[in-house]
């Protein structure tokens, strides 16, 4: 299924989108229809010149773009100095060659009610694209494993269609007459990596 773009070519916008949707149906066509099959190629189509062009377009979209990790990196900085084609062949040549390792994540607070703070790690922009890269190939194989009355984090759905079901489930004419309402408290959360209590934790590994 490896279908690269020739040396050297790196594929328009629309292209890498068009291809990348291509081998998003065949790989989740594949994982419904046969359950046992093993997917050996997915390395090849991570470092597919087309998906990794329409992971970086997925998340130069983002605002988060504009944020840097700890490389100070932005969009508008690699556009403005080496430019997108350097930039994304050599991440591309670093995955393939084995040699790609994340930096370390910047870690800021986000304030919550009762002067809690929340813990965000920003990743430098060109990890970003690596993990794009790697959602776009990954999703469609797992999305087949999902029930259809599992929402969270999934593409297409929010938590305001699981409430839509909700109230579609406990109103007339449907027969439903008992509702269970679980809370998990911190059920996502990172823990906190050792030495990010100061003030001075700017930073961790992932």
């Amino acid at each position: 299924m490896n279908s690269d773009a020739p040396a050297s070519e790196w594929p328009l916008f629309g292209q890498a989108e068009a291809r990348v949707l291509e081998h998003q149906r065949k790989l989740h066509r594949w994982a419904r229809t046969e359950p046992a099959r093993r997917f050996d190629d997915v390395f090849n189509l991570v470092c597919d010149r087309a998906t990794l062009m329409h992971a970086w377009e997925r998340v130069a979209g983002n605002k988060g773009s504009m944020t840097a990790g700890v490389d100070s990196v932005t969009r508008f900085a690699v556009t403005r100095d080496d430019g997108l084609v350097p930039f994304l062949e050599n991440l591309r040549s670093s995955l393939r060659d084995g040699s790609f390792s994340p930096l370390p994540v910047r870690q800021t607070t986000i304030p919550k009610k009762g002067g809690k703070v929340r813990y965000l790690g920003i990743p430098t922009l060109r990890d970003r694209v690596a993990q794009m890269a790697l959602k776009l190939v990954l999703e469609p194989i797992f999305e087949s494993d999902f029930y259809p009355s599992s929402y969270g984090y999934r593409p297409g759905r929010r938590a305001q269609d699981a409430i839509t079901e909700i109230h579609h489930f406990t109103r007339r004419p449907s027969t439903y007459e008992w509702g269970h309402r679980g809370r998990h408290q911190g059920l996502l959360r990172q823990r906190r990596p050792p030495g990010a209590h100061g003030p001075g934790a700017r930073t961790h590994r992932r």
